[in-house]
């Protein structure tokens, strides 16, 4: 019954995982800036037409292999890593798969947000991320992955502008957005020092009026 009931709520939006703590420096009707803190990250770097069979969703697979989502964890640990929230991806490359969980031999507890990011520099490729919880502070203390396509690093504190939106994170929606808020920075006089990336908090089973989304863009 429990467990119906904590689908039923992620149908209806509840997050019910851990999400990244964060302080609020700035608030306006436009936007807020947040600055988030040191993370743990895992990371990989592919390029998606290259993908097949179980990866074609862009290598969210092989991250949540590395963490138990999709059975026993890829890791050489048996400790468990608590599944986090949102997943976040990079100029928009790849759709947003449902939950990162964690896995096997250590069992690590779904995190978001998952992180995609392209490459100018290596045009076509793209590098997805998952946050670990905030209980692993070092890159050395969480669990190594099987995977050697799997890169576990330290990200330092950074500074977004944000603004949170509802329903589906279309090409279409996401650009918008983009678009207004880096108007809004610029106007008030905020630095933009890198390319925008898309949050989200919800699997995609969740009805889209009920989902919550967020446009994160570096400012200095």
């Amino acid at each position: 019954m429990g467990n119906r009931l904590g689908i039923m709520g992620m149908v209806f939006g509840k997050i019910i995982v851990e999400t990244p703590k964060y302080e609020v420096i700035k608030s306006t009707t436009d936007y807020e800036i947040r600055h988030y803190p040191p993370s743990v990250i895992a990371e990989i770097t592919y390029d998606p037409t290259q993908m097949k069979g179980q990866d074609k969703d862009g290598g969210f697979s092989i991250l949540a292999n590395y963490i138990g989502v999709l059975g026993k964890p890829q890791n050489t640990t048996t400790q468990k890593i608590d599944m986090t929230s949102p997943v976040i991806t990079k100029a928009e490359k790849i759709d947003m798969t449902s939950p990162v969980i964690t896995k096997k031999p250590e069992k690590i507890d779904m995190t978001s947000p998952v992180i995609t990011q392209d490459h100018a520099s290596d045009e076509g490729k793209v590098t997805m991320q998952f946050i670990l919880p905030e209980k692993y502070k070092k890159a050395e203390e969480a669990p190594k992955p099987v995977d050697e396509r799997v890169v576990i690093k330290e990200e330092g504190g950074r500074k977004y502008g944000v603004v949170k939106f509802s329903g589906i994170a279309t090409n279409e929606v996401v650009s918008q957005k983009v678009e207004k808020m880096k108007k809004d920075l610029e106007r008030d006089g905020v630095k933009i020092v890198g390319e925008y990336v898309l949050a989200r908090y919800n699997p995609p089973w969740t009805l889209p009026p009920f989902r919550t989304n967020e446009i994160m863009i570096p400012v200095e």
